[in-house]
């Protein structure tokens, strides 16, 4: 891999993570496209590390504020309510909670696919597959809340946010947008167009640092010139996923997530006749 290369493969991440057409499957098939083979699992967490920091840019209040609410919690120990019925009436400690539930299914999964994610990186015919699937849960949401009336974050349950959290963890799988995979399933399961996609990326924060804590032995094993392609990707993908998910933003807000379902389409199923 060269410069030009981990520059472009950083601009695909920055594109694709946000915008609900799946990074992992866009970086699998550009890869093997162009015959690059070596440290894809490394370079696939660096560049998702870039889009970290375009997430916690675009969503700098919304953690200011979590942070400020964690701080409150010494305050309320002396209140009457139970410690859950103060965290389910205060919105930004509600959504400290829904985000640690959604995040243990994510965990989970993220284990057992662990060991065989350089073979799920390596099969585009399975790339193609979940492609499709992302453009069908994407169609899906035509109908999901068309006057968005659904619930804010007073009806985000906890099973509700469990769920999204199982969905996160299967976008391990190639082709599997997690960024439309969780937003879908919350629209569907009747959330605000506004809390789901906020959810959706407040929730993908200890998803990927801890993907990159579980890389960070590898990182370090790997020789200058990889580490320095990896960074360079992942300052081309901050800077273009930061673009992309203000684009995205809007796409939701307006009830139009599914225009990207025939693209994903169209992409899968070349993945799945070039696999052939």
């Amino acid at each position: 891999m060269d410069p030009i290369e981990a520059i472009i493969l950083g601009i695909i991440q920055g594109l694709t993570e946000f915008l609900p057409v799946s990074s992992s499957g866009h970086l699998v098939l550009f890869q093997q496209l162009c015959g690059l083979k070596e440290a894809e699992l490394f370079f696939d967490v660096c560049v998702h590390l870039g889009t970290l920091l375009a997430v916690i840019v675009v969503f700098h209040r919304e953690i200011q504020n979590i942070i400020a609410a964690l701080l409150r919690i010494v305050s309320l120990a002396g209140q009457k309510k139970t410690i859950l019925q103060q965290v389910e009436s205060d919105p930004e400690l509600k959504m400290v909670m829904l985000i640690v539930i959604g995040s243990i299914p994510t965990a989970v999964l993220g284990l057992m696919f662990k060991s065989i994610a350089d073979q799920l990186f390596s099969s585009s015919f399975l790339t193609g597959l979940m492609l499709m699937l992302t453009g069908l849960l994407l169609w899906l949401t035509r109908q999901a809340n068309p006057n968005n009336k659904g619930a804010g974050i007073e009806g985000f349950s906890r099973t509700k946010a469990f769920t999204i959290g199982i969905v996160q963890g299967l976008a391990i799988i190639p082709g599997i947008s997690r960024s439309g995979a969780t937003i879908s399933i919350g629209l569907l399961l009747g959330i605000d167009r506004e809390v789901a996609a906020r959810y959706s990326f407040l929730l993908s924060i200890p998803a990927i640092v801890g993907a990159g804590a579980l890389s960070l032995k590898d990182g370090l094993s790997r020789t200058d010139p990889a580490i320095r392609l990896s960074l360079l990707g992942a300052a081309a993908a901050a800077l273009v996923g930061y673009a992309a998910l203000k684009v995205l933003l809007r796409m939701v807000k307006k009830g139009r997530l599914y225009v990207f379902a025939p693209y994903c389409w169209l992409v899968g199923i070349l993945a799945i006749l070039f696999s052939w």
